[in-house]
């Protein structure tokens, strides 16, 4: 009987089938042992893709719950997958307490860009401010100055498509498909320049004195968190349950702009801020924490910041990112948690995952099924 036969054709071996191969209405053999390759046997505990059925959820009689997407979502594949993880992952920081002591806690670095702010996911880093689940801020200039903002003047629904020159005409201010009025910012240099004179002439009365004032972008940020005294600020509550918020790129944004119109308004004279106290401060918090997680959200020097705080105690135990950034051009911002743990800025055997999703679309859902999981264990954290 005739077989397949096999030869040379510019360089590729190439297969034939012959005419009795054929005629018996069954596919070459070569091809089948192509298509249809005998799979290795998985090793019995691996974890089947499960399905999210409405139908079981919906034939309880109950309303559907976060924890039900949740166990729903965390064995469906992909970045649903992903925020499973983030969700182990951050109940494992959350609850975590040291074995010899039984009471030292996971000093959690929570990290967010200004967008974050200017969106309403602000609700939710205010909520876990003021209910002390998290040790410490790094944000951006924007995502200090937009919270204080919002206390002054309401941010708008627009479009991502809107016309840029037609919103610039109306003193419209757009962020991504939201828009602040520019009015906004003119309230808050009303509100802020005022507090700077203050800060200024402190800083001068204090020179030569055994408590000689040394502002710093934590301590400004504590001291706007105190005059603000409006309790849907997040920096009000950082300021209530003495969290720092770190920002080493304060003069990047209107607060910058406040800083620089201030110098002429006071010149000779200026107010200092001291990036080199933070620095200290924040990296002595990271060596001196029992264990260390970190949860970032969005890219660029919040993310570093933190991670670079972690590198000065050997890496951080836990690490959940969120962003969309990808790794192709070599930045920080996209890096994946495996090139940290390269650099020794989270541990080689620490649990990390990246989730690729825009952080309003999962964070709430995380935040449900971690801090906000239950009414018993939210009093308890806030005693």
């Amino acid at each position: 009987m005739e077989r397949v036969s096999s030869r040379k054709c510019g360089g590729h071996q190439t297969f034939s089938a012959s005419p009795s191969d054929m005629a018996d209405n069954a596919p070459p053999s070569s091809v089948t042992d192509a298509v249809l390759v005998k799979s290795v046997p998985l090793p019995s505990d691996t974890q089947k893709v499960e399905e999210l059925d409405f139908n079981k959820l919906l034939g309880t009689g109950k309303p559907i719950t976060a924890d039900d997407l949740y166990q729903g979502m965390r064995h469906m594949g992909f970045q649903a997958t992903s925020i499973g993880e983030a969700i182990r992952i951050i109940n494992d920081m959350r609850t975590w307490r040291d074995p010899e002591t039984g009471e030292e806690k996971t000093t959690i670095f929570l990290g967010y860009t200004s967008n974050l702010i200017s969106s309403g996911l602000r609700g939710v880093f205010r909520w876990l401010v003021e209910h002390k689940h998290v040790s410490a801020i790094v944000t951006t200039a924007g995502g200090v100055e937009e919270d204080f903002i919002k206390c002054l003047g309401d941010t708008y629904l627009s479009s991502f498509s809107a016309d840029g020159a037609g919103l610039r005409k109306k003193g419209l201010n757009r962020i991504g498909n939201l828009v602040v009025p520019n009015d906004n910012y003119c309230a808050f240099e009303d509100w802020i320049v005022p507090i700077l004179d203050t800060m200024l002439e402190e800083q001068e009365a204090s020179k030569g004195t055994e408590e000689e004032i040394n502002w710093t972008p934590s301590k400004v940020i504590h001291r706007l968190g105190k005059e603000i005294n409006n309790e849907s600020s997040v920096y009000y509550w950082a300021y209530k349950n003495n969290i720092p918020v770190f920002c080493p790129a304060l003069t990047d944004g209107s607060l910058g702009d406040m800083l620089y119109f201030h110098t002429f308004k006071t010149s000779p004279r200026q107010l200092k801020i001291d990036i080199v106290e933070d620095i200290r401060k924040i990296n002595t918090l990271a060596v001196r924490a029992k264990r260390a997680g970190m949860i970032i959200l969005g890219g660029g020097v919040i993310k570093h910041h933190i991670a670079n705080a972690c590198l000065m105690r050997n890496g951080a135990e836990s690490a959940v990112y969120i962003n969309t950034g990808q790794e192709f051009d070599g930045s920080d911002a996209g890096a994946r948690p495996e090139e940290a743990v390269s650099w020794g800025k989270i541990k080689m055997d620490a649990d990390h995952v990246k989730v690729y999703v825009e952080a309003t679309t999962c964070f709430p859902l995380i935040v449900a099924n971690t801090f906000a999981k239950d009414e018993k264990h939210q009093k308890k954290e806030a005693a």
